[in-house]
């Protein structure tokens, strides 16, 4: 099972394993807080498409887009949620205040639609 879940909010035992999928550390949260028990920041958007989306819900289709072509030559990364997914509940944390279009959504759906596999394109 793959949830979602803004790395603000207090950490629960219902999480599962907890990843935080942001190429940023959320600001003021410590980590000991954040109860993170793994970071992929490398998974997360680029820097270039991250500044490009801006968290402008207009261009929530294009970044899905982008992102998805980006995370098409980050298998090894997509892998590893995938094998945790198959033993464990896993949470992926963000830190945007929109629940609905960020990256780590982006991330669940690449995941769950394609199983993070290329040959589903």
């Amino acid at each position: 099972m793959l949830l979602l879940k803004r790395v603000y909010e207090e950490p629960s035992k219902m999480d599962g394993f907890r990843i935080l999928v942001d190429r940023l550390w959320p600001r003021g949260l410590s980590k000991d807080r954040a109860s993170v028990d793994l970071w992929l920041k490398e998974i997360a958007p680029s820097d270039a498409l991250r500044q490009w989306f801006s968290h402008d819900v207009r261009k929530w289709a294009g970044f899905k887009h982008r992102y998805f072509m980006e995370l098409k030559g980050k298998k090894e990364l997509v892998e590893v949620i995938r094998k945790k997914i198959d033993g464990e509940k896993v949470s992926l944390l963000y830190g945007a205040a929109d629940r609905k279009h960020n990256n780590a959504a982006a991330l669940r759906e690449y995941i769950e639609r394609r199983g993070g596999r290329d040959d589903d394109h």
